[in-house]
């Protein structure tokens, strides 16, 4: 006899899949059963109870009255993911004469929870994950930011990005070995709000790393009371460390600068004409015109400029 016991939390798991599999049906090899604190357990007082859902109603009806719920949900379809994970690739060796790297770290002062770092570049519209690191607690910040630093340098990098942890002790150690440490516009939330679509829509290239795509897949989406906004973080008594260094590097990845190749049809007016009817702009968007290039034409010709142009639909006189 298994005998598993629980306050119910989201409504995903071993947990709300024995309930709603099981709960009120009659079967001869499985019990669900459940119930309030205090039928279950009477010598928890009714004030304690109180002054728990006065503190924090909606976890109190979850702890105290065993309810799913139902403010969080899984933050991607484990599917998505197995997606993105390209099996057998464990790291990339760094190239900095081809491509342009990003670095993205999650500190730690050495006694908890992980110090990471991840690194990813982009190769057209595709975020590639080349490399994460992680120091493990406890270990010395110096000497973990003195090799970080190596990593960052050997994919070409002179800087990194991450949270603003522990004011300047972090930008210090990293500036002490030639780094700069920047501290990053987008809360980790917002970074993880980022990655979704990206993993979505088959953006995104993640290496062969169990430890990483298992944070990955235990990130929650939560309801701000409040406020109403999504707040995306790892479970309670779980860590995210891994996939917020790779997350950032990712994000980062994705959101510099794309060159595009143009092809325009060698039909109709002469190319000049063509292209006096849209104000190009270096890295300025990575849009095609609305309703894209004309239709019906099979000569075209390499617009030959870089492929570093993007269009806006403004008439240019």
């Amino acid at each position: 006899m298994i005998i598993a016991a629980s306050s119910p939390y989201s409504r995903r798991g071993l947990l709300w899949d024995a309930h709603r599999k099981h709960f009120g049906i009659d079967s001869q090899s499985t019990l669900v059963w459940q119930a309030a604190t205090r039928l279950m357990n009477p010598s928890v007082t009714q004030e304690f109870i109180d002054r728990e859902f006065e503190l924090d109603p909606v976890s109190a009806e979850a702890e105290y009255n065993a309810q799913f719920r139902s403010d969080v949900d899984a933050f991607i379809a484990r599917e998505a993911v197995d997606d993105a994970v390209v099996r057998g690739r464990y790291e990339l060796a760094p190239d900095p004469s081809i491509y342009n790297y990003h670095g993205f770290c999650d500190p730690s002062g050495g006694s908890q929870d992980s110090f990471t770092l991840g690194i990813a570049h982009a190769e057209g519209n595709i975020a590639i994950l080349d490399c994460v690191r992680e120091a493990k607690p406890p270990f010395s910040p110096e000497t973990t930011v003195a090799e970080l630093a190596g990593v960052l340098r050997s994919y070409g990098l002179g800087e990194v990005t991450g949270d603003a942890y522990s004011g300047q002790f972090v930008r210090e150690l990293f500036g002490s070995n030639g780094i700069v440490y920047k501290v990053s516009q987008k809360s980790k939330s917002e970074i993880y709000i980022d990655l979704l679509p990206m993993l979505n829509s088959g953006r995104v290239a993640l290496l062969d790393h169990p430890k990483l795509v298992a944070q990955l897949c235990g990130l929650e989406r939560r309801t701000a009371r409040g406020t109403g906004r999504d707040v995306v973080d790892h479970a309670p008594n779980s860590h995210d460390d891994l996939i917020n260094g790779a997350s950032g590097a990712l994000v980062l990845a994705n959101c510099g600068p794309a060159p595009l190749t143009f092809h325009l049809p060698i039909v109709g007016p002469p190319l000049s004409a063509v292209l006096g009817a849209y104000e190009a702009s270096l890295y300025a968007d990575t849009t095609a015109p609305p309703g894209g290039f004309p239709a019906g034409s099979s000569q075209a010709a390499d617009l030959a400029l870089g492929g570093q142009f993007a269009w806006s639909p403004t008439p240019v006189n």
